[in-house]
Order: structure tokens, then sequence, then C-alpha cells
């Protein structure tokens, strides 16, 4: 009796199979939710309160009051405003070393530059 190779070769089409089934669904449905997040986050207007405390002429005082803002980040807001001038968007804060991009969506409502 002779061997065939048929076993071997029907697990290489399977093989390619799986792998193209994989990589299709993860196009597929992994893009999907990624422009959905993109749009969500696109869709969302920030509009600070009107008790917001404004980053670019705020005292150590008036930024501690805010949630995660201790005192020790309220002086490197100070210091940055200092050396860098103010700023010019309220996501520039996240420049500052312990500003998350977390903890800043936190308080994004409470905050303005103008």
């Amino acid at each position: 009796m002779t061997k065939t190779h048929k076993p071997f070769i029907y697990l290489i089409y399977r093989f390619h199979y799986v792998l193209f089934l994989s990589v299709f669904i993860v196009l597929t449905f992994g893009c999907g939710v990624q422009s959905n997040v993109a749009s969500d986050a696109k869709s969302e207007a920030f509009k600070a309160s009107a008790n917001a405390v404004n980053i670019n002429t705020a005292t150590a005082e008036e930024l501690e009051k805010i949630p995660f803002i201790g005192e020790k980040l309220a002086r490197d807001i100070i210091e940055h405003r200092g050396i860098n001038g103010p700023f010019r968007k309220p996501e520039h804060l996240m420049l500052i070393q312990g500003i998350s991009d977390r903890r800043f969506r936190e308080i994004r409502g409470l905050i303005r530059t103008e």
C-alpha cells in the first residue's frame, strides 16, 4: 500500500480556512468597535459648568477644590503655567505628570481655560 498525502493537505487547507475566518472576524467586528468609540468621543461636547475653575488664573487653594487635585498637583499646575504660559485648551492639563487621561475625564466638566 502506498501512503497518500491527503490528510496533510487537508490540514493545511483547514489551517488556512481558520486563519482567514479569524482575520475576517477581527477586521469586521474589531474595527467597528473602534470606530464607534471614536465617533462617540467626537460627538461628546464637553461643556464646563457655570462655576468651573479657570486653570489659568486659579490659585492653589482654588485648584485643590477640584476633585483628585491635591496640593502637589495644584503646585505643579501653577509651576507649568509660569514656565509655559497659560493653557490654551483644558486637554493640555494632561501634560502635567500625575494627570492621566482617566483623571482628566473625571474633572473635565469642572475646569475651563477662559
